[in-house]
């Protein structure tokens, strides 16, 4: 199969979807991979690096479109990039629909075979692929919550971590999952007061057995949102349904009872954001504020830190990836339900029922299409 790799083209996004490592494998499995020129530069990978690794360097997004079977990306792809997908290529990337109607038509009206990461399933339950790029934001919530928190940055100017004698600021982590509990780990660690937020007993049961006295867990309703949202400096919401729109839990009546300059970081924008008032903004512009409260909402978070983000998500991907290549996609998707479960788009037609149901469009069961 022809791999293609074309450098990410969403604003400050330097990450990239094959690191010159995958491409090696990809070449010892006897397949042929194509990179962008430059496609790397955000990881400090070259061109050159990439040759030695077995690639072929093509001048522009245009050649990998064209050529590959193949195009293996991080981000959605662009209203230009969907443009360039033909019928039957494989698109193998995040695509986070159930907040974009716009990709969404842009992918069926392609006729490409649309996989998205964040919807392949694992074979002991999770979202493997979903998984580091959700760590890595998780990790980073506090530290844009701890930074926008200070006062001439609009927030309540209350260190996080607090000093002898001064209480530590107060953060509130929404939901309990891979995000939230890694946003938890790194409040704790910065000395915050922490509530986490959760309503699977099962999940509250861990992250209590974790944290113990370090971090407050409690079990999320209306009730306990308004009130620990009320004291909380910070709040970190990282709710997630997989492939639908993420619940607004906070709405803009909601803000009023905020302390005034708390700072929210929404990890849970790339499927719309858990506030009504969250819209994506990007690293050159991150935050702005709605009636006093400090919305950070950047849609590509781990971009800020493209060679730790590159390298997780290229050992989590890299066997998909291979499976796609080696068997051609029908036949992976056919034997492995976990993959088939990250089929999005195929013939024109949504094949993931969160997403259909999200942008109110007709569903395609899947397993019918891989059997086509």
């Amino acid at each position: 199969m022809l791999v293609g790799v074309p450098k990410e083209i969403k604003p400050q996004e330097n990450r990239v979807g094959m690191n010159p490592d995958s491409v090696k494998e990809l070449v010892s499995a006897g397949h042929k991979v194509i990179v962008e020129t430059n496609a790397g530069q955000g990881i400090r990978a070259s061109d050159d690096e990439y040759r030695k690794a077995g690639a072929s360097i093509v001048a522009t997004a245009k050649d990998v479109f064209e050529k590959a079977d193949m195009v293996v990306k991080v981000k959605e792809p662009q209203a230009v990039e969907c443009a360039m997908l033909r019928e039957g290529q494989v698109l193998f990337t995040y695509l986070h629909l159930a907040a974009d109607s716009k990709q969404a038509q842009g992918l069926m009206n392609s006729g490409c075979v649309a996989i998205a990461y964040e919807t392949v399933t694992g074979r002991n339950g999770g979202l493997p692929l979903l998984a580091p790029m959700s760590e890595i934001a998780g990790r980073m919530g506090p530290q844009m919550a701890a930074f926008y928190g200070q006062k001439h940055l609009g927030g309540t100017g209350r260190l996080m971590s607090g000093v002898p004698g001064v209480e530590p600021a107060e953060v509130l982590v929404i939901g309990g999952g891979v995000s939230g509990f890694n946003a938890a780990r790194v409040a704790v660690g910065m000395g915050a007061r922490v509530t986490i937020l959760e309503r699977s007993p099962d999940r509250i049961r861990f992250l209590d057995e974790y944290f113990g006295t370090s971090a407050n867990v409690v079990t999320s309703t209306a009730a306990s949102l308004e009130r620990y949202s009320a004291t909380a400096d910070s709040i970190i919401g990282a709710v997630l349904i997989p492939g639908a729109a993420a619940p607004k839990l906070i709405s803009r009546a909601d803000l009023k009872n905020m302390k005034e300059g708390c700072v929210v970081v929404d990890i849970a924008i790339d499927q719309g954001g858990c506030l009504e008032t969250s819209k994506a903004t990007t690293h050159d512009k991150p935050v702005y504020e709605v009636d006093g409260v400090v919305h950070y909402c950047v849609a590509n978070m781990p971009g800020a830190f493209p060679q730790s983000s590159t390298a997780a998500l290229n050992h989590a991907t890299l066997p998909y990836t291979l499976e796609l290549a080696n068997k051609g996609w029908r036949m992976a998707l056919t034997e492995n339900p976990h993959l088939r479960a990250g089929l999005n788009v195929f013939e024109g037609k949504i094949t993931y029922k969160a997403v259909a149901e999200a942008l109110n469009m007709d569903y395609k069961e899947p397993v019918f299409a891989c059997a086509a």
